[in-house]
């Protein structure tokens, strides 16, 4: 008997249990400390973008511009 018991411990503590079920997705209220942080970095890489747009055009003339 105890030469079987020994080997259904290791073989049941092998076996893991199912997973847990995802939990739901819960959207949080957006927290006004961080609100305005988010609008900064909004408004930064829209500027970051103008002024990568308006270098790439000022390049583009030079470009033309030079023989």
């Amino acid at each position: 008997m105890k030469r079987f018991l020994l080997p259904l411990c290791l073989v049941l503590a092998a076996c893991e249990p199912s997973p847990p079920p995802p939990q739901p997705e819960v959207e949080r209220a957006p927290n006004p400390l961080f609100e305005t942080q988010i609008r900064a970095l909004d408004q930064a890489r829209e500027t970051g973008a103008a002024l990568q747009q308006s270098e790439d055009a000022r390049r583009s003339q030079l470009e033309e511009a030079a023989p």
